[in-house]
Protein backbone atom coordinates (compact mmCIF):
# COMPACT_ATOMS: atom_id res chain seq x y z
CA UNK A 1 0.00 0.00 0.00
CA UNK A 2 1.65 3.31 -1.00
CA UNK A 3 -0.07 5.27 1.65
CA UNK A 4 -2.90 6.77 -0.40
CA UNK A 5 -6.46 6.79 1.25
CA UNK A 6 -4.95 4.32 4.48
CA UNK A 7 -6.36 5.32 7.32
CA UNK A 8 -5.52 7.94 9.39
CA UNK A 9 -4.76 8.68 12.99
CA UNK A 10 -6.65 11.29 14.81
CA UNK A 11 -3.17 13.13 15.31
CA UNK A 12 -2.71 12.56 11.59
CA UNK A 13 -5.67 14.41 10.62
CA UNK A 14 -4.92 17.25 12.53
CA UNK A 15 -1.76 17.74 11.49
CA UNK A 16 -3.17 17.58 7.98
CA UNK A 17 -5.43 20.19 8.85
CA UNK A 18 -3.17 22.85 11.33
CA UNK A 19 -2.59 24.98 7.89
CA UNK A 20 -6.12 26.23 8.12
CA UNK A 21 -5.64 27.52 11.48
CA UNK A 22 -2.85 29.82 10.30
CA UNK A 23 -4.65 30.60 7.70
CA UNK A 24 -7.90 31.83 9.88
CA UNK A 25 -5.52 33.42 12.27
CA UNK A 26 -4.39 35.80 9.19
CA UNK A 27 -7.93 36.35 8.01
CA UNK A 28 -9.53 36.92 11.19
CA UNK A 29 -6.69 39.71 12.06
CA UNK A 30 -7.66 41.05 8.94
CA UNK A 31 -11.20 40.79 9.31
CA UNK A 32 -11.03 42.49 12.92
CA UNK A 33 -8.85 45.35 12.29
CA UNK A 34 -8.91 46.79 8.44
CA UNK A 35 -11.69 49.23 8.88
CA UNK A 36 -9.83 50.52 11.87
CA UNK A 37 -6.76 50.67 10.19
CA UNK A 38 -8.03 52.88 6.87
CA UNK A 39 -9.93 54.96 9.48
CA UNK A 40 -6.46 55.36 11.15
CA UNK A 41 -5.35 56.36 7.90
CA UNK A 42 -7.82 59.02 6.77
CA UNK A 43 -10.16 57.12 4.70
CA UNK A 44 -13.87 58.39 5.14
CA UNK A 45 -16.40 55.59 6.22
CA UNK A 46 -17.99 56.08 2.48
CA UNK A 47 -14.38 55.73 0.82
CA UNK A 48 -13.80 52.01 3.25
CA UNK A 49 -16.32 49.54 1.38
CA UNK A 50 -14.17 50.35 -1.94
CA UNK A 51 -11.41 50.12 0.01
CA UNK A 52 -12.47 46.18 0.87
CA UNK A 53 -12.39 45.02 -2.66
CA UNK A 54 -9.73 42.98 -2.38
CA UNK A 55 -11.25 40.00 -0.95
CA UNK A 56 -13.79 39.22 -2.92
CA UNK A 57 -12.30 39.86 -6.02
CA UNK A 58 -9.62 37.63 -5.15
CA UNK A 59 -11.58 34.58 -4.13
CA UNK A 60 -13.90 35.24 -7.38
CA UNK A 61 -10.28 35.04 -9.37
CA UNK A 62 -8.08 33.52 -7.72
CA UNK A 63 -9.74 30.33 -5.90
CA UNK A 64 -10.73 28.90 -9.46
CA UNK A 65 -7.63 29.01 -11.32
CA UNK A 66 -5.86 27.99 -8.50
CA UNK A 67 -7.94 25.13 -8.01
CA UNK A 68 -7.66 24.29 -11.95
CA UNK A 69 -3.83 24.55 -12.11
CA UNK A 70 -3.13 22.21 -9.13
CA UNK A 71 -5.22 19.56 -10.23
CA UNK A 72 -2.58 19.49 -12.64
CA UNK A 73 0.61 19.83 -10.55
CA UNK A 74 3.17 16.97 -9.95
CA UNK A 75 6.29 17.98 -8.82
CA UNK A 76 8.58 17.21 -5.97
CA UNK A 77 6.53 18.66 -3.26
CA UNK A 78 3.47 17.45 -4.19
CA UNK A 79 0.16 18.60 -6.03
CA UNK A 80 -1.01 20.81 -2.88
CA UNK A 81 1.31 21.58 -1.23
CA UNK A 82 3.67 24.03 -3.63
CA UNK A 83 0.37 26.10 -3.51
CA UNK A 84 -0.02 25.82 0.48
CA UNK A 85 3.64 27.15 0.60
CA UNK A 86 3.65 29.96 -1.87
CA UNK A 87 1.05 31.32 -0.25
CA UNK A 88 1.85 31.29 3.08
CA UNK A 89 5.31 33.14 1.94
CA UNK A 90 3.51 35.95 1.02
CA UNK A 91 0.59 35.87 3.34
CA UNK A 92 3.45 36.33 6.19
CA UNK A 93 4.96 39.00 4.28
CA UNK A 94 1.92 40.89 3.93
CA UNK A 95 1.00 40.41 7.52
CA UNK A 96 4.66 42.47 8.29
CA UNK A 97 3.91 45.10 5.57
CA UNK A 98 0.38 46.19 6.35
CA UNK A 99 0.94 48.03 10.33
CA UNK A 100 3.83 49.54 8.30
CA UNK A 101 1.20 51.52 6.19
CA UNK A 102 1.61 54.93 6.68
CA UNK A 103 -1.07 55.71 3.51
CA UNK A 104 -3.71 54.69 2.80
CA UNK A 105 -2.38 53.27 -0.72
CA UNK A 106 -0.08 51.24 1.42
CA UNK A 107 -2.97 49.29 3.37
CA UNK A 108 -4.66 48.63 0.11
CA UNK A 109 -1.63 47.37 -2.02
CA UNK A 110 -0.36 45.28 1.24
CA UNK A 111 -4.55 44.07 1.76
CA UNK A 112 -4.37 43.21 -2.42
CA UNK A 113 -1.26 40.56 -1.32
CA UNK A 114 -2.77 38.86 1.59
CA UNK A 115 -5.80 38.27 0.19
CA UNK A 116 -4.01 36.91 -3.14
CA UNK A 117 -2.24 34.83 -1.31
CA UNK A 118 -4.60 33.46 1.40
CA UNK A 119 -6.71 32.51 -1.72
CA UNK A 120 -3.86 30.38 -3.25
CA UNK A 121 -3.36 28.28 0.39
CA UNK A 122 -7.03 28.18 0.89
CA UNK A 123 -8.48 26.62 -2.35
CA UNK A 124 -5.89 23.58 -2.36
CA UNK A 125 -6.86 22.65 1.33
CA UNK A 126 -10.02 21.50 0.50
CA UNK A 127 -9.18 19.36 -1.92
CA UNK A 128 -6.40 18.21 0.21
CA UNK A 129 -8.52 16.22 2.40
CA UNK A 130 -10.27 14.85 -0.30
CA UNK A 131 -7.16 13.56 -1.87
CA UNK A 132 -5.68 11.73 1.36
CA UNK A 133 -8.38 10.60 3.90
CA UNK A 134 -10.34 7.69 2.73
CA UNK A 135 -13.76 8.49 2.27
CA UNK A 136 -15.27 7.45 5.68
CA UNK A 137 -13.11 9.79 7.32
CA UNK A 138 -13.39 13.20 4.90
CA UNK A 139 -16.43 14.38 7.27
CA UNK A 140 -14.04 13.79 9.94
CA UNK A 141 -11.51 15.62 7.85
CA UNK A 142 -14.06 18.72 7.37
CA UNK A 143 -14.87 18.62 11.07
CA UNK A 144 -11.67 19.15 11.68
CA UNK A 145 -10.75 22.04 9.32
CA UNK A 146 -13.48 24.09 10.74
CA UNK A 147 -12.70 23.02 14.21
CA UNK A 148 -8.76 24.82 13.08
CA UNK A 149 -11.08 27.62 11.34
CA UNK A 150 -13.02 28.49 14.71
CA UNK A 151 -9.98 28.37 16.95
CA UNK A 152 -7.71 30.44 14.77
CA UNK A 153 -10.46 33.15 14.49
CA UNK A 154 -11.10 33.55 18.21
CA UNK A 155 -7.79 33.55 18.97
CA UNK A 156 -6.62 36.07 16.67
CA UNK A 157 -10.03 38.44 16.77
CA UNK A 158 -8.61 38.54 20.63
CA UNK A 159 -5.14 38.67 20.66
CA UNK A 160 -5.30 42.68 20.49
CA UNK A 161 -7.21 42.36 23.94
CA UNK A 162 -5.17 40.09 24.93
CA UNK A 163 -1.70 42.62 24.21
CA UNK A 164 -3.43 45.23 26.12
CA UNK A 165 -4.22 43.40 28.90
CA UNK A 166 -0.47 42.79 29.19
CA UNK A 167 0.28 46.76 29.05
CA UNK A 168 1.41 47.16 24.93
CA UNK A 169 0.58 50.83 24.15
CA UNK A 170 -2.62 51.09 22.38
CA UNK A 171 -2.10 54.79 21.82
CA UNK A 172 -0.63 56.37 18.45
CA UNK A 173 -1.14 59.49 16.55
CA UNK A 174 -3.54 59.44 13.38
CA UNK A 175 -1.90 58.02 10.42
CA UNK A 176 -0.19 55.42 12.40
CA UNK A 177 -1.02 51.71 13.85
CA UNK A 178 -0.97 51.30 17.36
CA UNK A 179 1.43 48.70 18.62
CA UNK A 180 -1.15 46.54 20.09
CA UNK A 181 -2.45 46.25 16.05
CA UNK A 182 1.32 45.54 14.83
CA UNK A 183 2.61 42.75 17.13
CA UNK A 184 -0.76 40.99 16.71
CA UNK A 185 -0.01 40.69 12.67
CA UNK A 186 3.46 40.24 13.23
CA UNK A 187 2.59 37.05 15.36
CA UNK A 188 -0.05 36.38 12.31
CA UNK A 189 2.53 36.63 9.84
CA UNK A 190 4.65 33.87 12.47
CA UNK A 191 1.29 31.60 13.02
CA UNK A 192 0.46 31.27 9.92
CA UNK A 193 3.53 30.39 8.20
CA UNK A 194 4.98 28.00 11.12
CA UNK A 195 1.62 26.27 10.90
CA UNK A 196 1.26 25.54 6.96
CA UNK A 197 4.63 24.41 7.52
CA UNK A 198 3.92 21.54 9.89
CA UNK A 199 1.02 20.26 7.74
CA UNK A 200 3.73 20.42 4.66
CA UNK A 201 6.70 18.76 6.86
CA UNK A 202 4.16 16.05 8.73
CA UNK A 203 1.48 15.54 5.81
CA UNK A 204 3.07 13.70 2.25
CA UNK A 205 1.10 13.71 -0.69
CA UNK A 206 1.40 10.52 -2.78
CA UNK A 207 1.36 10.57 -7.27
CA UNK A 208 -1.56 9.89 -8.88
CA UNK A 209 -2.73 6.52 -9.28
CA UNK A 210 -3.26 6.81 -12.87
CA UNK A 211 -0.72 8.67 -14.40
CA UNK A 212 -1.40 8.41 -17.63
CA UNK A 213 -4.97 10.01 -16.97
CA UNK A 214 -3.08 12.77 -15.03
CA UNK A 215 -1.02 13.35 -17.99
CA UNK A 216 -3.57 13.83 -20.35
CA UNK A 217 -5.09 15.77 -18.07
CA UNK A 218 -2.01 18.20 -17.95
CA UNK A 219 -1.87 18.44 -21.49
CA UNK A 220 -5.23 19.44 -22.03
CA UNK A 221 -4.77 23.54 -23.03
CA UNK A 222 -6.66 25.67 -20.33
CA UNK A 223 -9.12 27.67 -22.11
CA UNK A 224 -11.17 30.92 -20.41
CA UNK A 225 -13.41 30.89 -22.91
CA UNK A 226 -14.27 27.23 -22.79
CA UNK A 227 -14.80 27.82 -18.61
CA UNK A 228 -17.12 31.14 -18.79
CA UNK A 229 -18.96 29.52 -21.39
CA UNK A 230 -19.70 26.16 -18.82
CA UNK A 231 -20.17 28.40 -16.15
CA UNK A 232 -22.78 31.08 -18.28
CA UNK A 233 -24.53 27.46 -18.62
CA UNK A 234 -24.70 26.27 -15.20
CA UNK A 235 -26.26 29.68 -14.11
CA UNK A 236 -28.48 29.21 -16.95
CA UNK A 237 -29.78 25.17 -16.33
CA UNK A 238 -29.13 25.45 -12.20
CA UNK A 239 -31.52 23.90 -10.17
CA UNK A 240 -34.53 25.71 -8.46
CA UNK A 241 -33.50 24.79 -5.10
CA UNK A 242 -29.95 26.93 -6.05
CA UNK A 243 -31.74 29.55 -7.64
CA UNK A 244 -33.58 30.37 -4.75
CA UNK A 245 -30.55 29.81 -1.91
CA UNK A 246 -28.48 32.17 -4.59
CA UNK A 247 -31.35 34.71 -3.66
CA UNK A 248 -30.28 33.95 0.37
CA UNK A 249 -27.52 34.28 -0.46
CA UNK A 250 -27.04 37.19 -1.62
CA UNK A 251 -28.26 38.97 1.32
CA UNK A 252 -26.97 37.01 3.96
CA UNK A 253 -23.53 37.50 2.44
CA UNK A 254 -24.27 41.29 1.75
CA UNK A 255 -25.07 41.67 5.47
CA UNK A 256 -21.98 40.01 6.95
CA UNK A 257 -19.76 42.25 4.46
CA UNK A 258 -21.59 45.47 6.07
CA UNK A 259 -20.98 44.20 9.28
CA UNK A 260 -17.01 43.86 8.66
CA UNK A 261 -17.00 46.93 7.28
CA UNK A 262 -18.93 48.94 9.38
CA UNK A 263 -18.88 47.35 12.83
CA UNK A 264 -15.56 48.64 14.40
CA UNK A 265 -16.46 52.15 13.22
CA UNK A 266 -19.80 51.79 13.91
CA UNK A 267 -19.56 51.24 18.00
CA UNK A 268 -16.45 53.17 18.08
CA UNK A 269 -18.81 56.09 17.30
CA UNK A 270 -21.82 55.01 18.78
CA UNK A 271 -20.96 53.41 22.02
CA UNK A 272 -17.44 54.63 22.81
CA UNK A 273 -18.08 58.51 21.22
CA UNK A 274 -14.26 58.13 19.83
CA UNK A 275 -12.92 59.34 16.22
CA UNK A 276 -9.68 58.01 14.67
CA UNK A 277 -6.87 59.39 16.43
CA UNK A 278 -8.07 59.00 20.15
CA UNK A 279 -7.20 56.89 22.87
CA UNK A 280 -10.88 55.77 23.13
CA UNK A 281 -10.67 55.00 19.25
CA UNK A 282 -7.91 52.42 20.31
CA UNK A 283 -9.98 51.29 22.89
CA UNK A 284 -13.27 51.06 20.50
CA UNK A 285 -11.17 49.26 17.74
CA UNK A 286 -9.60 46.32 20.21
CA UNK A 287 -13.03 45.76 21.40
CA UNK A 288 -14.22 45.39 17.62
CA UNK A 289 -11.73 43.14 17.60
CA UNK A 290 -12.99 40.89 20.62
CA UNK A 291 -16.62 40.90 19.29
CA UNK A 292 -15.23 38.91 16.45
CA UNK A 293 -13.79 37.01 18.59
CA UNK A 294 -17.14 36.26 20.37
CA UNK A 295 -19.28 35.72 17.40
CA UNK A 296 -16.83 33.15 15.97
CA UNK A 297 -16.27 31.22 18.86
CA UNK A 298 -20.09 31.20 19.88
CA UNK A 299 -20.35 29.99 16.15
CA UNK A 300 -17.45 27.30 16.91
CA UNK A 301 -20.17 25.88 19.49
CA UNK A 302 -23.22 26.43 18.17
CA UNK A 303 -21.97 24.08 15.88
CA UNK A 304 -22.48 21.32 18.28
CA UNK A 305 -26.13 21.76 18.39
CA UNK A 306 -26.10 22.36 15.01
CA UNK A 307 -25.68 18.72 15.03
CA UNK A 308 -28.32 17.51 17.16
CA UNK A 309 -30.54 19.98 15.38
CA UNK A 310 -30.21 18.74 12.23
CA UNK A 311 -31.73 15.26 13.74
CA UNK A 312 -35.27 16.92 14.76
CA UNK A 313 -35.63 19.47 11.98
CA UNK A 314 -35.02 20.24 8.37
CA UNK A 315 -32.25 22.36 7.45
CA UNK A 316 -34.57 25.15 5.97
CA UNK A 317 -36.28 25.74 9.15
CA UNK A 318 -33.49 25.91 11.68
CA UNK A 319 -31.50 28.22 8.52
CA UNK A 320 -34.79 30.50 8.96
CA UNK A 321 -34.81 30.60 12.89
CA UNK A 322 -30.49 31.03 12.96
CA UNK A 323 -30.77 34.08 10.30
CA UNK A 324 -33.43 36.08 11.88
CA UNK A 325 -31.66 35.38 15.30
CA UNK A 326 -28.54 37.44 14.10
CA UNK A 327 -31.17 39.53 11.95
CA UNK A 328 -31.90 40.83 15.61
CA UNK A 329 -28.17 40.61 16.62
CA UNK A 330 -27.36 42.91 13.94
CA UNK A 331 -30.66 45.17 13.79
CA UNK A 332 -29.99 45.93 17.23
CA UNK A 333 -27.11 48.33 16.79
CA UNK A 334 -28.90 49.70 14.32
CA UNK A 335 -31.41 50.96 16.89
CA UNK A 336 -28.58 53.11 18.45
CA UNK A 337 -29.95 56.04 16.22
CA UNK A 338 -33.18 55.74 17.72
CA UNK A 339 -32.20 56.02 21.46
CA UNK A 340 -31.11 52.31 21.99
CA UNK A 341 -27.88 53.37 24.45
CA UNK A 342 -25.00 49.94 24.30
CA UNK A 343 -22.63 49.50 26.65
CA UNK A 344 -19.35 47.83 26.11
CA UNK A 345 -20.39 45.03 27.31
CA UNK A 346 -23.98 45.10 25.97
CA UNK A 347 -22.55 44.31 22.54
CA UNK A 348 -21.97 40.61 23.80
CA UNK A 349 -25.97 40.09 22.93
CA UNK A 350 -25.46 41.01 19.12
CA UNK A 351 -22.40 39.18 18.84
CA UNK A 352 -24.11 35.72 20.56
CA UNK A 353 -26.74 36.36 18.05
CA UNK A 354 -24.35 36.90 15.15
CA UNK A 355 -22.28 33.74 16.26
CA UNK A 356 -25.35 31.24 15.85
CA UNK A 357 -26.57 33.24 11.84
CA UNK A 358 -23.09 32.87 11.16
CA UNK A 359 -22.67 28.93 12.57
CA UNK A 360 -25.51 28.16 10.29
CA UNK A 361 -24.58 30.19 7.33
CA UNK A 362 -21.38 27.65 7.47
CA UNK A 363 -23.57 24.54 7.18
CA UNK A 364 -27.09 24.75 6.43
CA UNK A 365 -27.21 26.70 3.30
CA UNK A 366 -24.91 23.30 1.72
CA UNK A 367 -27.08 21.14 3.67
CA UNK A 368 -29.71 22.70 1.64
CA UNK A 369 -28.14 22.79 -1.75
CA UNK A 370 -26.22 18.79 -1.82
CA UNK A 371 -29.69 17.26 -1.94
CA UNK A 372 -31.06 18.91 -5.05
CA UNK A 373 -27.87 18.55 -7.25
CA UNK A 374 -27.21 15.68 -9.58
CA UNK A 375 -24.29 13.68 -8.26
CA UNK A 376 -22.19 14.01 -11.53
CA UNK A 377 -22.13 17.71 -11.21
CA UNK A 378 -21.92 18.15 -7.81
CA UNK A 379 -18.13 19.62 -7.84
CA UNK A 380 -19.06 21.93 -10.46
CA UNK A 381 -22.37 23.42 -9.33
CA UNK A 382 -20.42 24.09 -5.56
CA UNK A 383 -18.00 25.85 -7.39
CA UNK A 384 -20.58 28.02 -8.89
CA UNK A 385 -22.23 28.28 -5.62
CA UNK A 386 -19.23 29.90 -4.52
CA UNK A 387 -19.83 33.03 -7.10
CA UNK A 388 -23.06 33.74 -4.58
CA UNK A 389 -20.39 34.63 -1.64
CA UNK A 390 -18.16 36.93 -3.39
CA UNK A 391 -20.68 38.73 -5.62
CA UNK A 392 -22.66 40.30 -2.96
CA UNK A 393 -19.65 41.47 -1.37
CA UNK A 394 -18.10 42.81 -4.49
CA UNK A 395 -22.07 44.98 -4.88
CA UNK A 396 -21.40 46.03 -0.54
CA UNK A 397 -17.73 47.08 -2.08
CA UNK A 398 -18.68 48.78 -5.19
CA UNK A 399 -21.99 50.44 -4.77
CA UNK A 400 -22.84 50.99 -0.57
CA UNK A 401 -20.21 53.76 -0.52
CA UNK A 402 -22.68 56.24 -2.21
CA UNK A 403 -25.57 54.53 -0.20
CA UNK A 404 -23.63 55.68 2.82
CA UNK A 405 -22.94 59.31 1.96
CA UNK A 406 -26.21 60.39 0.38
CA UNK A 407 -28.60 58.43 2.24
CA UNK A 408 -27.49 57.15 6.03
CA UNK A 409 -25.59 60.10 6.44
CA UNK A 410 -21.93 58.95 6.58
CA UNK A 411 -23.38 56.67 9.42
CA UNK A 412 -22.01 53.59 10.05
CA UNK A 413 -23.80 52.24 12.84
CA UNK A 414 -26.94 53.03 10.04
CA UNK A 415 -25.19 51.09 7.66
CA UNK A 416 -24.65 47.84 10.48
CA UNK A 417 -28.64 48.20 11.05
CA UNK A 418 -29.10 48.01 7.28
CA UNK A 419 -26.91 44.70 7.67
CA UNK A 420 -29.61 43.20 9.75
CA UNK A 421 -32.23 44.44 7.81
CA UNK A 422 -30.45 41.97 4.61
CA UNK A 423 -30.12 39.37 6.99
CA UNK A 424 -33.97 39.37 7.57
CA UNK A 425 -34.89 39.37 3.88
CA UNK A 426 -32.56 36.08 3.77
CA UNK A 427 -34.73 34.71 6.16
CA UNK A 428 -37.85 35.87 4.59
CA UNK A 429 -36.44 33.71 0.89
CA UNK A 430 -35.55 31.04 2.64
CA UNK A 431 -38.95 29.92 3.35
CA UNK A 432 -39.90 30.18 -0.26
CA UNK A 433 -36.28 27.39 -0.74
CA UNK A 434 -37.00 23.65 -1.22
CA UNK A 435 -35.94 21.26 1.00
CA UNK A 436 -35.41 18.18 -0.09
CA UNK A 437 -34.28 15.84 2.95
CA UNK A 438 -36.09 15.17 5.84
CA UNK A 439 -34.13 15.05 9.16
CA UNK A 440 -32.26 12.71 10.12
CA UNK A 441 -32.66 10.10 12.53
CA UNK A 442 -31.17 10.58 15.99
Amino acid sequence: MDGLHEQKSFKQIMLMCLGFFGIQFGWALQMGNMSAIYSRLGAREDQIPLLWLAAPVTGLLVQPLVGYFSDRTWCKLGRRRPYFLGGAIFSSIALILMPQASAIWMAVIALWILDTSVNVSMEPFRAFVGDILPENQRKTGYAMQSVMIGAGAVIASFLPQILTSLGVSTEAPLGHIPATVRYSFYAGAVVLLAAILITIKTTPEYPPQDMEMFKKLQSQTFSLKKTLAEMWQAFITMPSTMRRLAVVQFFTWAAFMIMWVYFTPGIASAVFDAVPGTPAYETAANWGSSCFGIYNGVAFVFAFALLWLTTKFSAKYIHIVCLTIGAVGLGSLGLTLFGLKFTQMGLIFPMVCIGIAWSSLLAMPYALLANSLPAEKMGFYMGVFNFFIVIPQICVNLFFGPVMKHLLGGSAIAAVGVGGVSLLLAAFFTFFVQDNAAPKKA
